[in-house]
């Protein structure tokens, strides 16, 4: 059942994603909203503690990062939605967070499916983490 949602979401997505920057202000409003922009921003900042990057990556970081990794929009759909494990973070070492809890509660999948699509289509940052 999980993987039909998904299905639908990444159909729906292929609807109404975003393009680009003329839908910053509402992917940035949908991420405020849910609660992303707690430990997300867009542009890579000042660092954090122990010389890390702040709680979560940088989402033209994370645009660098998936830029071409096929299934990249369902796999990040998927961790916002069920959260990630410490254990199998592939940002240690270079955030300051090393999970992300479970957004379903934050969050429909569908608004998740069109949040990564836009996090996916900005440029990379200049100095990537």
């Amino acid at each position: 059942m999980k993987r039909h949602t998904l299905l639908l979401a990444s159909a729906l997505l292929a609807t109404t994603a975003w393009a680009g920057p003329a839908d910053d202000a509402a992917a940035i409003q949908l991420a405020t909203n849910a609660g992303c922009m707690t430990c997300h921003h867009i542009e890579p900042g000042a660092k954090g503690p122990g010389g890390l990057a702040p709680i979560g990556p940088a989402w033209r970081d994370v645009a660098a990062k998936y830029k071409s990794v096929k299934g990249a929009q369902q796999q990040l759909t998927a961790t916002v939605m069920a959260g990630s494990s410490p254990y199998e973070s592939h940002w240690k070492g270079k955030v300051s967070g090393l999970s992300m809890p479970p957004n379903k509660v934050a969050i429909t999948e569908v608004d998740a499916a069109k949040l990564v699509s836009w996090i996916l289509a900005l440029e990379p940052a200049s100095k990537p983490l």
